[in-house]
Order: C-alpha cells, then sequence, then structure tokens
C-alpha cells in the first residue's frame, strides 16, 4: 500500500510559512515500518486543489492532508474534496456534536461550518481542541497546525492501518564516508547495483563549508537480508581502500 501526502496552503508557497509536516510524516510512517511514496504541495486555488484531489483519489494510496479545513475563505479544502468526489456537502453528526461540545453557548454558524464535510465522510478525531479532520476514500484530512495534525496522524495510522505497521520486510543501512568525492566510488557503486538487482543504491554527497569535512552517505534498500549482504561488500571495499567511514544511525 502506498502513503502519499498533500501539503496544502498559500503561505507555504510564498514561503511566508515553511512546511514542517512532511518531515514529520516521513518520521511517524517510519516508526511503525512504513513509508512515504511520494508528496505535493499546492496552494489554496479552489480549481487547481480539485484537480490535485481528483488525481489523487483516483490513485485508490492512502493520502494524509495537511491544511485548509478552517472556517475562514480561504480554507478551501473540504469544498474541493467534495467537487473532486462530485458529492455534496453536509454538517457531519459527530463533528457537530464534537464542535458543540467545544464551544458550548459561543457556538456559531461559522464554526459549526468546520464540521461541513462531503457527504459519506468520517471524523478523525482532534485531541488538541476537538473540532475534528474528515476522512473520505482513504484521504485524510488534518488542519494545518502541527499540534493538531500530527496526533490525528497518529490516530490514523495506529487504529486503521496496525496491521501494516512492520509487515513489509524493509530496511535502509547506510555509512557514511569521510573525505571522499562521490566519483571515487562509482565502480563500486556499479559493482553493488550490479551484484544486488534486487536492492536500491542510494549516495548523498555533502559540500562541506569552510572547516568542515567533506562526506559522503552511501546505503542500501531493500530487503533486510539482501541489504546486510551488500552493505558487507561495500564496507569491505571501504576498509580495503584504506577509507574511514562509519555507520550511520
Amino acid at each position: 500500500m502506498n502513503f502519499g501526502a498533500l501539503i496544502i496552503g498559500d503561505e507555504i508557497l510564498s514561503g511566508r510559512r515553511s512546511d514542517k509536516h512532511l518531515a514529520r510524516l516521513i518520521e511517524l510512517l517510519g516508526a511503525r515500518g512504513l513509508k512515504l511514496s511520494w508528496a505535493r504541495y499546492v496552494g489554496d486555488d479552489f480549481q487547481c486543489l480539485t484537480d490535485t484531489l481528483r488525481q489523487t483519489f483516483a490513485t485508490g494510496d492512502v493520502v494524509f492532508s495537511f491544511g485548509g479545513i478552517g472556517a475562514t475563505p480561504d480554507d478551501r479544502t473540504r469544498q474541493a474534496a467534495a467537487a473532486a468526489l462530485g458529492l455534496e456537502l453536509a454538517l457531519h453528526p459527530q463533528a457537530e456534536a464534537e464542535i458543540r461540545a467545544r464551544f458550548g453557548a459561543e457556538i456559531t454558524p461559522e464554526r459549526l461550518q468546520m464540521g461541513v464535510y462531503p457527504v459519506g465522510s468520517d471524523i478523525v478525531p482532534n485531541s488538541f481542541n476537538r473540532i475534528p479532520g474528515f476522512s473520505i476514500r482513504q484521504h485524510y484530512f488534518t488542519p494545518g497546525f502541527p499540534i493538531m495534525a500530527w496526533p490525528m496522524v497518529e490516530w490514523v495510522l495506529d487504529t486503521h492501518f496496525a496491521h501494516l505497521h512492520h509487515a513489509e520486510d524493509y530496511v535502509e543501512q547506510a555509512v557514511t564516508i569521510w573525505d571522499v568525492y562521490e566519483g571515487q566510488l562509482i565502480a563500486l557503486m556499479r559493482q553493488v547495483t550490479d551484484e544486488f538487482p534486487d536492492t536500491t543504491l542510494f549516495s548523498l554527497p555533502t559540500i562541506a563549508s569552510e572547516g568542515q569535512r567533506r562526506s559522503l552517505e552511501l546505503g542500501m534498500k531493500g530487503k533486510a537480508a539482501r541489504v546486510a549482504e551488500a552493505m558487507a561488500c561495500i564496507r569491505a571495499d571501504l576498509a580495503a581502500r584504506g577509507l574511514e567511514w562509519e555507520d550511520k544511525a
């Protein structure tokens, strides 16, 4: 099963806010033996957002969406999701109950709008302030605020996808090699790629600033046993060359 991410908001694209969701989602998935397959950024333009959601709904992937589900005029994610699916919007009874419990006598029609979702949606509980997100067609819509969104993502992963946790035989291992250029190790990379075609090699060089040491992160991804074999070959080659390296945590 593939997992994807949608990070929504003009403020991200303009640079007024920096995205924090992508790195955290990768971390939350990784802690459960899962991985992110793709991510997309999109602004608040209604047509663009609708088109994007129409495409992501068609994938059948599990998608976590961050942002745009508030009650202000620039929050259009709920409406775009409904348009992408050809559905009407309606006040969700569970969402209404949560919002009324949150605001009590201070409830307003505008606040209740935050519980208006595409018909057929389920709620995603919000432990921070009780104003839920919603889910439909394996898309899970959360607020843009990390303090709310991240516990909601964890709830989804642990409630709906616990059966997938650590189910796939997949690992990533790497070493950090010091004072080496990527080009010096091309032959090694080709050898390991040829000998272990069922794994994936990755090479991540750094550009050292003044006073820093040059380094290269070299690693493999795939089934645990095969990755271990490939990494043993890499370590043996590095030792034979007399290069300085260390296992990356």
